[in-house]
């Protein structure tokens, strides 16, 4: 345990990036998951099409290979698509600098993660009485107005479990990005056995230790929220 008591700060910041992606894609997953729920109970067959045929594509490819696409073929395609000129714009908060390892880890945990969003929303879309969405029809309201009003502020609700797996699921879909460079908490223990194995096990169980508790953080947090919701 030394090894990792000796460099504290170092340990900190690792899992401060961890909890950087959790945030930055946990949020931008839930507003394209809810983007393409809207697509795909939407009245029009082409959208709706196409945003079941992302949902199925990316939902069943292998995380790895959504980083690896974005790492390496996509800038292929499309030079933007390297995330160069991201490090352009020098963002940094504090001792945390974002580079274009850092944005293209949050754009396939984003894109990976919203089809997990996108259904588990759909479920609670399908929990839905249809006679509220027709009754709100037959007021005049549009199918944007039917969503936000009506369907999505209760579909949220229904599904908040889910949504809440499909977001403790992305905390440790994070550890993926060591392998493509950012200095999250599973980079940061590579470096850390690499250095010291004779003291494997500790490092293992220190770790292990800081995504239990971000875990354990996201759980509370989202069981408050569903107790709130269910007194509301």
């Amino acid at each position: 345990m030394d090894a990792v008591l000796n460099d504290f700060d170092a340990y900190l910041r690792a899992f401060g990036f961890t909890l950087w992606l959790f945030l930055i894609s946990g949020v931008l997953s839930l507003i394209l998951g809810t983007f393409l729920v809207a697509l795909r109970v939407g009245p029009v067959a082409v959208l709706r099409s196409a945003a079941a045929t992302y949902v199925t594509v990316v939902r069943n490819t292998p995380l790895v290979i959504v980083f690896a696409t974005f790492q390496f073929t996509a800038p292929t395609l499309w030079s933007a698509l390297n995330f160069r000129w991201f490090d352009r714009l020098d963002i940094s908060i504090g001792q945390f600098q974002f580079n274009q390892f850092f944005a293209t880890a949050v754009i396939a945990l984003t894109l990976y993660t919203s089809t997990f969003v996108c259904e588990a929303l759909r479920s609670g879309v399908n929990s839905v009485d249809i006679g509220q969405a027709e009754a709100a029809r037959a007021i005049g309201l549009p199918f944007g107005g039917v969503m936000t009003n009506v369907v999505l502020p209760q579909a949220f609700r229904a599904s908040l479990p889910p949504l809440a797996s499909v977001q403790i699921a992305l905390i440790k879909n994070t550890s993926v990005a060591a392998v493509f460079g950012v200095a999250e908490a599973v980079y940061q223990m590579r470096s850390l056995t690499r250095d010291f194995p004779s003291q494997l096990n500790e490092i293992f169980i220190a770790f292990a230790i800081g995504y239990i508790i971000i875990v354990e953080v996201t759980s509370f947090l989202s069981n408050r929220l569903e107790r709130r919701w269910r007194v509301a």
